[in-house]
């Protein structure tokens, strides 16, 4: 009988708060290297799940601990070890924040290569940086064009992607429809004419 009772008993979803910076639990934010940003959101959020989390005590005895200023020494090595946490935690902020940057700044070049009167190819590169497999993207761009599609080293010695065939416009609204994590604003068309003699 306990089973059935159990079982007309109806179960409530359980309500998760999710962080606006980090989008994980608040719990776990220390884990993705934003911390002082979520806690900012959290405070403004939801104070009383803050308190629960960073708050409680621990913000009391630290106040009381600067109104009296009679700290033992454990207490001064841990504010210490506080402090040189969050200044390591800050570094790595600032070094994730330096990285998206130069990842939005960077550019996505596909490029148009005539090489005989009617043979052309179409060159990718810089679809490294947005951390695509270049071998995965090749053999996508090949059985979507059927055509022959390798990863080569350029003049500079960087990898890219050739595609044979004109698929310039084709490979753009691909990588913006199978990469949504590249804005469309990185990616750049270029046309690179053959000189007539």
């Amino acid at each position: 009988m306990t089973d059935t009772a159990e079982a007309s008993v109806p179960l409530t979803p359980r309500k998760v708060v999710y962080c606006g910076v980090c989008s994980m639990p608040p719990e776990y934010c220390e884990f993705g290297g934003t911390q002082e940003k979520c806690k900012k959101w959290l405070s403004e959020n939801d104070n009383g799940l803050y308190e629960q989390i960073y708050g409680g005590g621990l913000s009391e005895k630290l106040e009381k601990a600067k109104i009296d200023d009679t700290r033992t020494d454990e207490e001064i090595k841990l504010e210490e070890k506080r402090t040189k946490v969050k200044d390591k935690t800050a570094q790595v902020e600032a070094k994730l924040e330096r990285e998206h940057q130069k990842k939005m700044a960077s550019k996505i070049l596909i490029k148009r290569v005539e090489r005989t009167k009617r043979k052309c190819v179409t060159t990718v590169y810089g679809l490294e940086v947005f951390d695509v497999d270049l071998k995965k993207a090749a053999k996508m761009f090949a059985s979507k064009f059927a055509c022959g599609s390798s990863v080569a080293k350029n003049n500079q010695g960087l990898d890219e992607i050739v595609i044979q065939g004109d698929f310039a416009d084709e490979v753009m609204d691909l990588i913006a429809e199978h990469y949504p994590n590249i804005p469309e604003d990185n990616l750049e068309y270029v046309e690179d004419k053959k000189k007539k003699n």
